[in-house]
């Protein structure tokens, strides 16, 4: 399909409250949208990288400007029949998987609404439900985290992360499993730590967690691989996978036992899913992360996630969990059946089934551009 247009909307989408982690905290997050369009027919789709290169090199605002100079002028005009294809065109240009995954998650609502299909139902999904699990930062005081963990357990949550950093770590942690000795429980490091805090490492394996996600530092591998053979607890690799490349290099090395995937990190679905079959042949378990993006965004991780070795509980949230209205419509929505926890259902209209609203968009967006085909 020829792509004829391209539209880019920088936007700011205020949270209900600030988003604690180990490099800061975010009070609004900064996402870019995309509009493809092909013909009369049209697709959304999202990367949130947030407003400051803390999480990973990039940021909102260079998202936009790199795709706006480069990536979706090398795109516009051309006939792009997959997903494949598309990653090709942009190859030559180095990294930057966030703007990539703008454009690639944009041309897979195309091309699901193009064809009518849901397009989890393009991706080859067996199911339409995703368990969903319970995430909380770092908070005001232990007592508040552990009220609001007891709450999620009881609403049926199977599992609960933890953002963990320093001064919000060991105690904590203790805090919490001697009030809840058996849950589900995994913490989120955000990269904030190195190899040389083995002996940490090593006590929280007396807490029996699930997991620990990205210990160290964002760009490491090795050091990841020497860690996972000195402790029980497995690891999870995040912000480190960024690339399928990446992901192979990562199994190669034994530096993991879980890989989360967040199509925005690794440059779309297109290497989503195939970061997705390498852990299905290796036997690495992988869930779906998110990075607080409007409802465009989560259902693009939403059809990701209905993918059958995504077995453990997503990072995906209801709008209204973070944010008063959602740039985009309709909301997601929790639904718990009577021998489940809380899921998220995927929609059965064609595409991801949403897109903005145009008066919250209108008034969200910080700069906007349109790419046409000459």
């Amino acid at each position: 399909m020829r792509i004829d247009t391209i539209e880019l909307y920088h936007v700011a989408m205020p949270l209900l409250t600030p988003w604690r982690t180990a490099y800061g905290e975010d009070a609004v997050v900064e996402s870019v949208l995309v509009c493809m369009r092909s013909g009369e027919a049209f697709g959304w789709g999202e990367a949130s990288p947030l407003a400051a290169p803390c999480y990973s090199p990039e940021w909102a605002g260079g998202v936009f400007a790199l795709l706006q100079r480069h990536f979706a002028p090398a795109l516009v005009g051309q006939s792009i029949t997959s997903g494949e294809q598309l990653q090709q065109r942009l190859a030559h240009f180095k990294g930057n998987p966030f703007a990539k995954a703008a454009l690639d998650t944009a041309w897979w609502d195309l091309a699901a609404r193009r064809q009518n299909t849901p397009l989890h139902k393009l991706l080859g999904a067996t199911r339409d439900a995703v368990d969903v699990g319970a995430d909380f930062g770092v908070m005001d005081s232990v007592g508040q985290l552990i009220a609001d963990m007891g709450e999620a357990f009881a609403q049926g949550y199977q599992r609960v992360k933890l953002k963990f950093r320093p001064g919000w770590d060991v105690e904590m942690l203790r805090a919490v499993r001697q009030a809840f000795p058996t849950e589900t429980i995994h913490i989120d490091c955000n990269a904030n730590y190195r190899f040389d805090d083995l002996d940490l490492f090593c006590r929280l394996d007396d807490f029996c967690l699930e997991m620990i996600e990205q210990p160290l530092t964002y760009d490491d591998l090795i050091d990841h691989a020497r860690l996972q053979a000195e402790i029980r607890t497995p690891i999870c690799l995040d912000e480190s996978i960024n690339s399928v490349l990446r992901a192979e290099k990562a199994i190669d090395l034994q530096a993991c036992r879980y890989m989360n995937i967040k199509p925005g990190r690794v440059g779309g679905i297109t290497p989503a899913v195939a970061i997705h079959d390498l852990c299905q042949q290796a036997g690495i378990v992988c869930w779906v992360g998110g990075m607080l993006e409007s409802a465009i965004g989560a259902r693009h991780c939403l059809a990701l996630a209905t993918l059958d070795n995504f077995k453990y509980p997503a990072d995906i949230f209801p709008s209204r969990r973070f944010y008063q209205c959602d740039l985009a419509e309709p909301e997601l929505e929790l639904t718990t059946a009577s021998n489940q926890g809380p899921q998220i259902i995927a929609s059965q209209q064609p595409g991801i089934g949403a897109a903005p609203n145009p008066e919250r968009l209108a008034r969200q967006c910080i700069a906007q551009a349109t790419i046409q085909a000459p």
